[in-house]
């Protein structure tokens, strides 16, 4: 239940709640549930159960497993700058969502209303349908009034409006009191302005909350995720049930659901929903990887992964009921249509949402209800990424880590937080803006496709169901096989190249970056990719012999692969070809052992006595797992 609710906790994240259901309306309604449901089963579907597969059989976190095949333990190195760098910026997401709650906490919310401090003569409550206000004007005639946002005269009179007169654009108060209230944001990322300091201190909230769920690793986040990732669905049927009852929120529902079949033919359409099946359950970021190697060797992951997906799926879906029974109403309270509601990111959760529940009776309750929401759910994908991190170093360097894990974490916190002040800035979002936009994009699908090919033809897929056998005690059916082998491969290609010509330079609303900014974010693209050749290149200085002799042996499992425990690693090696099996194996047990598996005695709550020859279980864990 544990890892279960863990990894559904990882993958259900704010993507989930702010880019599905905007996505969903944009691309045809309903009809986009069909290419989403397809690409799940043969994209989704089949490289989650491998990652948590992969992840249970070896117990090791994502770089070290990758003992698999040596060579290729790049990919380990790539997951882990992915989830460093994403963690990075979900934290500040998480910090403006506390700034919001702690907002919310008062008698009338400080977005409700055009009499701040922050407010500008365009700040405007939207009561009817115009979206425009007239400014310097004069007229000529009898007493006008001015009604609706457009100028009528009283007796009927003509009203003629001088040259002078400017339009200017109406501003909600929720969008002033993000820009110029929490954000403070400048012209751009030229000026990064000064320190926003109540975000500073969300920020440093943020961490210190991190680190106390995850100071003893899955033993503490472990009892957290129950909280964590349940009450985000608690939430969501509340705020449902509220937005059903509200006008309005049938017109909202019928543009979310009503599908559009024409778009159902474009390739544009079939490419949204691939890419967002790709970045929605957390494939290739090591987190799956991380969690899943803390099961016991026999748990069903077969059917692990037939409900993760669901689950994350199903969330996506019926966030999307909620956040457009909300719009639903607002667009009716304001006489607007919807789609000039209808948003995705920052724009929904902090301007758009905000705004609809402004005009609810008992409108803090519902406020501090959603960004609580919001809380926590970000909480437990900062969990998935963080752990990640901090395992995949301490079972890497173990010689260095594996008595200051907690040590390591708060180092690994105090460094996420120093590298995510920048964010905090006054120009802090658009430099969010450049590492979300590039940070995790093509790298991700090129480290999928190499995870794919390596498990699937270098290990061998029939070699992986062996390893599946063992664990759960039968091989699955051939479908699995086949997309791991052909399909699913041949479609991470097909959606990187799509990805590649639909790709447009970084923006923030109609903000357009410098070339330099542009090339910072596709340096931030490379940096992830960088380990594969490098680590190869290092793996094969280390090893003696020709070229291609060092290759060939690189590329073939390491001796010290396979399940950590004696009796299942016994279980394994029986499955081995003869000629395939470790020869180190006929020695006493604790000399086959790598050296990157320490014996961490002090670390068992019941240490084994020295003159005991074998191993306990503690001893044949990575350090990350006791």
């Amino acid at each position: 239940m544990d890892f279960l609710l863990s990894c559904i906790g990882y993958a259900v994240g704010l993507g989930n709640i702010w880019r599905f259901p905007y996505l969903c309306y944009k691309s045809g309604g309903g009809a986009f549930l069909i290419p989403y449901l397809f690409f799940m089963i043969i994209i989704g579907m089949p490289l989650l159960f491998m990652e948590i597969t992969f992840g249970q059989f070896a117990s090791l976190s994502p770089i070290t497993i990758w003992r698999i095949s040596p060579l290729f333990k790049g990919v380990g190195y790539g997951m882990v700058i992915i989830s460093g760098i994403v963690c990075i910026y979900y934290n500040i997401i998480i910090a403006w969502t506390l700034y919001y709650l702690f907002v919310s906490m008062q008698s009338t919310l400080p977005w409700s209303n055009c009499d701040n401090d922050w407010n500008t003569e365009q700040c405007a409550l939207r009561e009817h349908g115009n979206n425009t206000i007239l400014s310097n004007y004069s007229t000529n005639g009898n007493l006008t009034t001015l009604f609706n946002d457009t100028f009528t005269s009283i007796n009927g009179t003509v009203i003629s409006v001088m040259s002078n007169a400017t339009t200017m654009s109406r501003v909600p108060p929720s969008k002033e009191f993000w820009q110029r209230a929490v954000l403070q944001i400048t012209d751009g990322i030229e000026d990064i302005g000064g320190i926003r300091w109540e975000l500073l201190g969300c920020l440093a909230l943020a961490w210190v909350v991190i680190f106390l769920c995850l100071c003893k690793g899955v033993q503490s986040s472990g009892r957290v995720v129950y909280v964590t990732a349940t009450f985000p669905y608690l939430v969501l049927i509340i705020l449902l049930v509220r937005g059903v009852t509200l006008p309005g929120a049938m017109d909202g529902l019928r543009f979310y659901l009503i599908p559009d079949w024409d778009k159902l033919f474009t390739l544009q359409v079939w490419g949204d929903a691939a890419v967002q099946i790709f970045y929605s359950m957390g494939m290739a970021w090591g987190g799956l990887i991380t969690m899943s190697s803390y099961n016991k060797f026999h748990n069903n992951v077969y059917r692990d992964a037939i409900i993760v997906p669901l689950m994350n799926s199903g969330t996506s879906v019926f966030a999307g009921l909620v956040i457009f029974s909300v719009l639903g109403f607002m667009a009716k309270e304001t006489g607007v249509d919807i789609s000039e509601v209808a948003t995705q990111g920052p724009g929904l959760t902090f301007v758009a949402y905000p705004s609809a529940v402004a005009r609810l009776p008992i409108s803090p309750l519902w406020a501090v209800l959603f960004f609580l929401m919001l809380f926590t759910i970000g909480l437990d994908s900062q969990f998935g990424m963080f752990e990640t991190m901090t395992s995949a170093f301490v079972d890497e360097f173990p010689r260095f880590l594996k008595h200051k894990k907690m040590v390591f974490t708060v180092g690994m916190c105090l460094v996420e937080f120093v590298l995510g002040i920048p964010c905090v800035t006054q120009g802090g979002v658009y430099i969010l803006q450049i590492m979300d936009w590039y940070a995790s994009s093509f790298s991700l699908m090129l480290l999928s496709l190499t995870e794919c090919v390596v498990i699937a033809w270098i290990y061998g897929a029939d070699r992986f169901y062996k390893d599946i056998e063992l664990m759960i005690g039968y091989q699955p059916g051939p479908w699995w096989k086949i997309c791991w082998k052909y399909i699913t491969p041949t479609l991470i290609m097909a959606i990187w190249i799509f990805s590649v010509f639909s790709m447009k330079p970084v923006s923030y609303g109609d903000y357009q970056y410098p070339t330099w900014a542009i090339s910072i974010g596709w340096a931030l693209s490379v940096v992830s990719i960088l380990p594969l050749p490098i680590v190869a290149v290092y793996e094969i200085y280390k090893e003696d012999g020709p070229l291609l002799q060092r290759i060939k042996k690189l590329i073939q499992p390491a001796e010290n692969w396979g399940p950590a425990l004696d009796k299942h690693r016994d279980e394994y090696l029986a499955t081995l070809e003869p000629s395939k099996r470790p020869t180190y194996r006929e020695v006493t047990a604790p000399i086959y052992l790598p050296t990157t598996l320490p014996t961490i005695k002090e670390k068992c709550s019941s240490p084994i006595p020295e003159q005991v020859t074998l191993l306990g279980v503690c001893d044949q864990l990575p350090v990350s797992k006791c």
